[in-house]
Order: C-alpha cells, then structure tokens, then sequence
C-alpha cells in the first residue's frame, strides 16, 4: 500500500539522516522525499512517500514520533489530504509539434517556460495522475529531460 506521511521536525543538522535511516533499518524504500522550511523558520516539513505494509508501517510512525527533533507525525493514509507535484520536461518540438504541445498544454494547464529552436521547456503541477496523463502526452514528442520535486501533501482543514 502507498502511505504519504508528512513529519514536521526541527529545522536542525542530521534530521534527515535519522529520519532516512529510519526507514532503511526497516527496509523501506523512500518512493519520494521532499523537504522544506515551514512558515516557522525553526521547522521544516518533511513528505514522505513509501510503499509498505500497514502493520509494518504503523510502527515505523511510532519509532518516528520518538525520534528527537521530530515534532509531530501524520499518515495521510488514513486522512482526507491535498497533495500536488511539481514536474519540469524538456520535450523535442519542431515547427509542426510546437502548436500541438501548445494545446495540450492548455488543456493541462501547464505553462511553457523556456523556447528553443527544437525544444520547448514545460512546468506542470498537479496530482500523481494528472502529471502521469500529461507526461504520457509529452512521451510521443520525445522528452529529453525530466525533473520531479516529489509529492507534498497538506491535510485538509476541519473547519
């Protein structure tokens, strides 16, 4: 099962290898890893994406929650949450593909961000799925590059 878990730590030297290592000495892979500064210049958010075992991973929480500089824990497994992604491509656009890639990116609402004779640089943001159906689009013209900034996640208020 997938579980996104966001852990806001102190913004302080060597969190994250506690953190990383963590999941290592359990055997989890990190699918994404994003980290951040919150609005709080002291702490940092960190979003967590990993494939695993509920029971398995319900104790790596716990084991998470006692690791000092670690403030608070959430599984969004088990929550209502708002996630996005953050992906820049380059993508191979000649003369004949550029209007085509120009229309699907409106459709995406993506934004072209830099123009070359024979290649067009793209940001998209959005959920995993979306970003998937895009890239999927972008394939038959040829990416050259690709980044990702990883899935960040915010739950939603209950207010």
């Amino acid at each position: 099962m997938l579980h996104t878990i966001s852990i806001l730590v102190e913004n302080k030297f060597g969190v994250l290898t506690r953190i990383a290592g963590m999941f290592s000495g359990r055997g989890f892979n990190i699918d994404t890893l994003n980290v951040a500064p919150t609005l709080d210049p002291e702490t940092s958010r960190m979003t967590i994406v990993v494939h695993g075992d509920d029971k398995v991973l319900d104790q790596v929480n716990k084991q998470l929650d006692k690791l000092v500089n670690v403030i608070s824990v959430e599984d969004f497994g088990e929550s209502d949450y708002i996630d996005r992604e953050l992906v820049l491509i380059r993508v191979k656009a000649d003369a004949k593909a550029r209007s085509e890639i120009m229309q699907i990116c409106d459709i995406f609402r993506a934004k072209i961000i830099d123009v070359q004779p024979k290649a067009l640089a793209i940001e998209i943001s959005g959920s995993g799925s979306k970003i998937e159906k895009f890239l999927a689009l972008m394939d038959s013209f040829g990416i050259s590059e690709l980044t990702r900034t990883g899935k960040i996640a915010l739950a939603r208020s209950k207010k």
